[in-house]
């Protein structure tokens, strides 16, 4: 058995919902020695010549959180946390900040539901927009120059105290009709 294909094997018992623990599963460097061993409803290989796989994470402090400032429809500002890494739809999804229709699509980039209107400055921060992306923003309502998606903006502690306006109407087309608060 492949060292790929122990992976995939290991991988995709993780994706199932299988407990993993630290020290359940071994990767060899060469293929060579291996024997067939198994965990009750499993089969997985171990080796002769073993390697611990391990994992950690750092814990989440609250000061290594990113404020994003929104202005909502209303004109209200709603200030979040998010965490570095997430987007600013995952910031929206996980505050349960109450946008009207916002990110319908959850984030697959299927839609222009999660657009955002930035100021110049914030605009040159967020970095380059995809094709994928600016085929969405053809379709969004009331596009402008520093329009992008809220699903393709991951922060960064770069952009702590950024603002985000959402814009007064989105278009979902995938339904082809527009969501007005």
């Amino acid at each position: 058995m492949s060292l790929v294909t122990l992976t995939r094997r290991l991988l995709n018992l993780s994706a199932q919902g299988s407990p993993l623990r630290r020290s359940a599963f071994v990767l060899a460097s060469d293929t060579a020695g291996l024997k067939r061993c198994s965990l009750p409803g499993q089969l997985q290989a171990c080796c002769t010549r073993q390697r611990n796989v391990s994992t950690s994470t750092q814990p989440l402090r609250a000061d290594s959180k990113v404020t994003i400032n929104f202005i909502n429809r209303d004109g209200e500002k709603i200030t979040a946390k998010g965490s570095p890494g997430e987007s600013l739809l995952d910031v929206v999804i996980n505050q349960d900040l109450d946008f009207d229709g916002f990110g319908a699509c959850e984030g697959t980039l299927a839609c222009s539901t999660c657009h955002l209107i930035f100021d110049e400055d914030v605009y040159k921060k967020l970095g380059p927009v995809t094709d994928e992306e600016m085929d969405m923003l053809d379709l969004a309502y009331g596009l402008t120059d520093t329009s992008r998606l809220g699903c393709q903006i991951c922060l960064t502690r770069s952009l702590d105290g950024i603002t985000a306006r959402v814009p007064d109407s989105v278009t979902d087309i995938r339904q082809s009709e527009d969501v007005s608060s």
